[in-house]
């Protein structure tokens, strides 16, 4: 059905009278109060009144009006006690039933949040006119019962043949755009044009705003184009718009139009070009805006600001974010918080948001769930169980171990800590499992090399009738890639489309081509990339080279970082991959081709480093560095280690060095990062506790076969953490069996 066509009592919280309660009329300060939006001032004013019928006709009697002006500011403060007790004293007159009296009550329920007491109300009223229709149209809208508010709409024409005006449209448009009904839109629209409500500002700026909400933006920018006047919440609605609809170019456009025009700027219309500069990371118009919004005196809006650091942290500069942050001083909020300790962690700088975590507490802010959800990934990237182990009992502490977002951060967490077993144990705790924590767990088992375990999650996962999303498809597909899962794999990929019409990503693209070229398929994974309904971007082209390395196919190899190249790619480690794939086909002009391709672009290769933290001590190891106090003892202990594994059959695979002689590459790959680590690790702990090190490239073919060998000959388990994924080494075996 379309939705448009054309007798308990209780007594009032005493108030002490003023002193002028006797020399001025009571009704005049109560209307004078309710003016103010005083409703302690107004209270005073009743205790005045006398409520006796059989007082003087002089005195000051309460009326109609006087209940109803007071339930008005009972809904202006959501102050429900008083609002029932204002409800009792009309019921006991017999004045509830009447329909101004019916209306106020009714709205006073529901702007308290009790929109089932305002449904009674009005459903006890003999006669309902539109103003009381609409009372209830806008507290469903407000309580979230969007399909309740547009009900009342068809009802209200059907049963009592009122009319909808301007009112009941803009209340009910805000519920269908929390519907997301886009026909409900579409209807009150077409009631509107054919109503000449159209040409009233607010209710086709209420009209565009619900266009964009459920997504159909076009339709809400020709409603934009089309209206003849337009104010600052009409071009605010738009922007806003563009910006949750993905299209924050546009966002950002529309903004400067509104500059050009001379349109009134408001803390709005600040906070939605923020969001569109920190979509686009574009800093230049960041500051642009800052210094604007400064110019306008909103530097000492809260909201704003914390938009601003926000925003700074998306672009990328925390250090801008952290100026802002405590230029606040002491107006800073919760959010303002969160939004720092998030800037630093989406950031890299997670030192940085477990130190303002703890500052946080230490300066009495309570943290709320958004705060854990920001630092936990925090701790994660740190990967110190030790730290994992505080956040949780925390989160326990403080009753927020069950929230849904902080136990999927949770199980990520313990996940990269290399603790996969305790995330499975909150996974299996978990009250009800959403989306997120399925993709959570199922990420985790393949990050660390249980591809089948996490193939079983995903069926289990599917069993329970849950839907997968882009996520979900990414995490199973990256397990079938490190387990060797082909099979597995090519199937999901299918399916991804075909049964649940998920249109496949940049990311599934380039999973799919490491999938194919771990496996030895090269020619297949060729054949996949060409056959791409999209442009193949770097990371397709990367997992393709570096399935190149890893067969030594050298032509293959020259045609995928051509392609990279074109791409402007900022960072060596391409160049870095084919030079190596040349040297080991003993190519070396074409080796020193590319390096001085390198040098002359500036590039670098990015230095690797292994860290490895006790207690609450970090310490970072670079290949052949020789800067730490214990240096002397690392290479003693890692010699005798070379000389122990050896015995069980270590030989150095010198493959990836080049240009130097045997002896020399064989002293090289023994000062590794990660072989320093481990030989720190086994200095520093007891006999039979596990060594935890994190690297920040791939692990080597002879670091991976020497750490097996470590674990064999020290009855040590060996957890690496790399740039891909988690090795557990254990009695001369790795959990990855050999395939990463």
């Amino acid at each position: 059905m379309a939705m448009l066509c054309c007798r308990a009592t209780a007594s009032l919280p005493p108030s002490p009278p003023t002193p002028s309660s006797h020399a001025a009329d009571p009704h005049a300060r109560l209307k004078a109060a309710a003016a103010r939006s005083d409703l302690p001032g107004a209270l005073a004013a009743f205790a005045t009144m006398s409520s006796s019928p059989s007082a003087p006709a002089a005195a000051a009697r309460p009326v109609l009006r006087t209940f109803t002006a007071l339930l008005k500011l009972c809904a202006q403060h959501a102050d429900l006690a008083t609002g029932r007790a204002v409800h009792a004293q009309l019921a006991a007159r017999g004045l509830a039933a009447e329909p101004l009296a019916a209306t106020a009550i009714a709205n006073m329920y529901a702007k308290c949040r009790r929109p089932a007491d305002a449904r009674r109300v009005f459903d006890r009223m003999p006669a309902r006119d539109r103003v009381a229709w609409n009372a209830l149209v806008a507290g469903y809208t407000r309580n979230g019962l969007p399909g309740e508010a547009m009900e009342m709409v068809v009802r209200m024409q059907e049963e009592d043949g009122e009319r909808p005006d301007y009112v009941t449209l803009v209340s009910v448009l805000p519920a269908c755009a929390s519907a997301r009904a886009l026909r409900a839109c579409r209807e009150v629209h077409a009631f509107a044009l054919r109503a000449g409500l159209d040409e009233l500002i607010n209710v086709s700026t209420a009209i565009l705003d619900a266009y964009c909400k459920c997504g159909a933006i076009r339709a809400a920018r020709a409603l934009f184009d089309s209206m003849p006047v337009k104010n600052s919440v009409s071009w605010n609605a738009m922007m806003d718009g563009y910006a949750q609809n993905g299209n924050a170019t546009e966002a950002l456009a529309l903004f400067k139009r509104m500059l050009e025009e001379g349109v009134d700027i408001t803390d709005a219309s600040i906070l939605a070009a923020l969001q569109a500069c920190g979509e686009l990371g574009d800093l230049d118009e960041a500051r642009h805006v800052h210094g604007l919004l400064v110019r306008i005196g909103l530097e000492s809006n809260v909201s704003v600001m914390n938009a601003l650091i926000t925003t700074y942290s998306k672009c990328k500069r925390t250090g801008l974010a952290a100026e802002v942050f405590n230029d606040l001083g002491s107006k800073k909020t919760r959010i303002s918080w969160n939004a720092m300790i998030l800037g630093f962690s989406q950031n890299g700088c997670s030192e940085d948001a477990v130190r303002l975590f703890s500052r946080m507490q230490s300066e009495n802010v309570k943290p709320d769930s958004f705060t854990l959800v920001s630092v936990i990934p925090a701790v994660a990237e740190i990967s110190n169980p030790l730290q994992a182990r505080w956040i949780h009992g925390y989160s326990i502490r403080h009753h927020l171990d069950q929230d849904v977002y902080v136990l999927t951060a949770l199980i990520d967490m313990y996940s990269k800590c290399g603790r996969v077993t305790i995330a499975r144990r909150l996974f299996d705790s978990a009250r009800g499992r959403h989306l997120i924590t399925w993709n959570a767990m199922i990420h985790g088992y393949g990050s660390h090399g249980f591809g089948k375990v996490a193939v079983e999650l995903f069926e289990e996962m599917m069993g329970t009738g849950s839907l997968p999303n882009e996520t979900t498809f990414l995490s199973v597909l990256a397990a079938c890639s490190h387990a060797g899962l082909v099979d597995e794999g090519r199937r999901y990929f299918a399916s991804m489309k075909e049964d649940y019409g998920l249109e496949p990503g940049m990311e599934h693209y380039g999973t799919m081509v490491d999938l194919l070229g771990r496996a030895g398929k090269l020619d297949e994974a060729w054949s996949f990339i060409k056959d791409m309904p999209i442009e193949p971007g770097i990371s397709v082209y990367g997992a393709m080279l570096g399935a190149c390395k890893l067969h030594k196919n050298v032509e293959l190899a020259e045609e995928s970082a051509q392609r990279i190249f074109e791409l402007g790619p900022d960072e060596g480690v391409y160049h870095v991959l084919l030079a190596n794939i040349y040297a080991n086909a003993s190519k070396w002009k074409d080796v020193a081709r590319v390096r001085t391709a390198m040098e002359k672009k500036g590039l670098q290769k990015t230095p690797g480093w292994s860290i490895i933290q006790l207690k609450h001590e970090v310490h970072t190891f670079y290949s052949g560095s020789t800067n730490h106090q214990q240096a002397k003892e690392i290479y003693a202990r890692l010699s005798k280690l070379i000389e122990e594994i050896k015995a069980v059959g270590y030989v150095p695979d010198t493959d990836s060095i080049h240009d130097v002689e045997d002896d020399v590459k064989a002293q090289l790959l023994n000062t590794h990062s990660e072989k320093l680590a481990i030989a720190y690790g086994l200095i520093r702990t007891a006999p039979g506790t596990a060594i935890q090190i994190k690297k920040n490239l791939r692990v080597c073919n002879d670091c991976h076969n020497a750490t097996k060998l470590i674990s064999l000959v020290t009855g040590r388990e060996i957890i690496m953490r790399d740039i891909q994924r988690f090795h557990h080494f254990k009695d001369g075996k790795c959990s990855c069996g050999d395939y990463w």
